[in-house]
């Protein structure tokens, strides 16, 4: 019997929907809280892990018989990669699965906001009628300048979408892309400081490591348009939130839009709560009920080939 575990506690229906996607013999199972020892009495015994959002530590690599761990999506930076490679699991992530998902939720929460859709829908809800409110801060996507932070699977499909938008696109990332590439996409390289500067719809779409920790805080919200807005769907920590929330509260930014936060769940006290300006949804830009069967194939197939000694997808692999 092999067992695989879901880190991320899951309800009875969802195991039920991955579980005719597993090989015969195979077990699947889950976790009961994102608590460090839950999460460990969930390893006993477990050959495979699958993790969404649940940290991966060096105690939990540590766990005797753990053969791999598959990320669900792409952002690897709550995986000890390092612990990884000292208890020699394999890791692996679904490179480009949910890059056009991402995309569309970034394009989504940058209409949003831009045009007060949000703020609409509340204001009925609580029985207002808010037109005169929202329309000081509502404005058009097309003809506007958007700076992407991240030229990745990400980054390029978001480029795409842009297109019909006739926005002007900066990008910055380490290494710029092909000359080629760029005039495909209809994007130009920026320095950060400068995108920052000219861009009046700011994206965030990289990955979260030592670089880009805190990335975006206090001295570079300082550099965009007050008419600007923020959109980040990248990861929390790339953000710094307090910095933000400041930005929009004393009007050096008109606006924006968060689906990743630095603790998830959101905190009771996180500083971005309330602000009628910000838009914000709970980590669910990855999230594709079509590409559920397709994720969830690639990901056995993956820890399959584990099991079997061949070869697995080479561009999924981490350690």
């Amino acid at each position: 019997m092999t067992t695989v575990v879901l880190l991320d506690p899951a309800a009875p229906e969802r195991l039920d929907r991955i579980r005719p996607f597993l090989p015969p013999g195979w077990v699947l199972t889950t976790a009961v809280s994102r608590a460090p020892q839950d999460q460990l009495a969930a390893l006993q015994g477990a050959r495979f892990a699958i993790t969404g959002d649940v940290p991966v530590t060096e105690a939990m690599f540590a766990t005797p018989g753990l053969r791999a761990v598959h990320k669900w999506g792409v952002g690897f930076d709550g995986i000890d990669l390092d612990a990884a490679r000292r208890h020699g699991v394999r890791v692996f992530r679904t490179t480009g699965s949910n890059a056009v998902a991402v995309a569309e939720t970034t394009l989504g929460l940058i209409l949003a906001v831009n045009r007060g859709i949000v703020r609409g829908h509340v204001g009925i809800l609580n029985g207002g009628w808010p037109k005169g409110q929202v329309a000081p801060s509502s404005v058009t996507l097309s003809g506007r300048t958007v700076g992407i932070i991240g030229m990745g699977h990400i980054g390029k499909a978001l480029a795409r979408l842009l297109r019909g938008f006739g926005c002007p696109i900066l990008y910055t990332k380490r290494t710029p892309l092909p000359a080629a590439e760029e005039a495909d996409l209809g994007a130009s390289f920026a320095p950060l400081d400068d995108l920052l500067a000219a861009s009046e719809v700011v994206t965030l779409n990289c990955e979260l490591n030592d670089s880009t920790r805190n990335l975006i805080g206090r001295d570079q919200l300082a550099l965009m348009k007050p008419d600007a807005i923020l959109v980040n769907a990248a990861r929390g920590g790339v953000l710094v939130e307090a910095d933000l929330a400041e930005a929009i509260r004393a009007g050096r930014l008109r606006g924006a839009g968060i689906d990743v936060f630095s603790v998830e769940p959101i905190a009771p006290d996180n500083p971005l709560l309330g602000l009628d300006r910000v838009v914000l949804t709970p980590h669910l830009a990855a999230l594709d009920a079509k590409g559920f069967a397709p994720s969830v194939t690639r990901m056995v197939e993956n820890l399959l080939a584990v099991q079997n000694g061949t070869p697995p997808r080479q561009d999924d692999i981490l350690v």
